[in-house]
C-alpha cells in the first residue's frame, strides 16, 4: 500500500463561502522574484572595465605646466585629456574636456575651466591647444 493511497482518490475540495480565485491571480502568485537581490549589479560591476592611470614623466609634467602656462596667458582653447578615478574600483578612465582655462589654482593644484568644471592638474595627461576655434 502506498503512502497516499488513502487521499489520492478524494475530491477536490471547493469552498462554500470563498469563491475559486481566477487563473489569471493564481498564476501572479507564482511569478518569478529575485532571489538574490543585487547579483545582477554585482556581476555587471565585476564585468566592467577600467583603465589604470599611467604616471607621467618629469619632462611631460613641464611640457603640460608650460602648455598651461601658454594657454592662460593667450586665453587659448585647449583640448585636455585626464584621468578620471573610479568610485568603486581600483583603475578609472580617460576622458576629454575642450574649452578655456579660467584660472589654475597652484596651490590646490586645480584648473577651473570656463564652464566651471575643475580639474586636479596630477591627473592630466595631455593638453592639446587648438589654434582657432575650426581646428577642433
Amino acid at each position: 500500500m502506498g503512502k497516499y493511497d488513502d487521499i489520492i482518490n478524494m475530491p477536490h475540495h471547493v469552498s462554500d463561502f470563498h469563491k475559486p480565485m481566477p487563473i489569471r491571480n493564481r498564476a501572479a502568485q507564482f511569478a518569478p522574484f529575485a532571489a538574490l537581490t543585487g547579483h545582477e549589479d554585482a556581476i555587471e560591476e565585476v564585468e566592467r572595465i577600467t583603465e589604470l592611470f599611467s604616471e607621467l614623466s618629469e619632462t611631460e609634467k613641464n611640457l603640460i605646466s608650460q602648455k598651461l602656462n601658454k594657454a592662460l596667458e593667450f586665453d587659448l582653447l585647449v583640448k585636455i585629456t585626464f584621468f578620471v578615478p573610479d568610485r568603486k574600483k581600483k583603475g578609472g578612465k580617460y576622458k576629454s574636456l575642450t574649452g578655456r582655462i579660467k584660472k589654475w589654482e597652484k596651490t590646490d593644484q586645480v584648473l577651473v575651466m570656463e564652464n566651471g568644471k575643475n580639474l586636479p592638474v596630477e591627473f592630466i595627461s595631455e593638453i592639446y591647444i587648438i589654434k582657432n576655434d575650426e581646428d577642433f
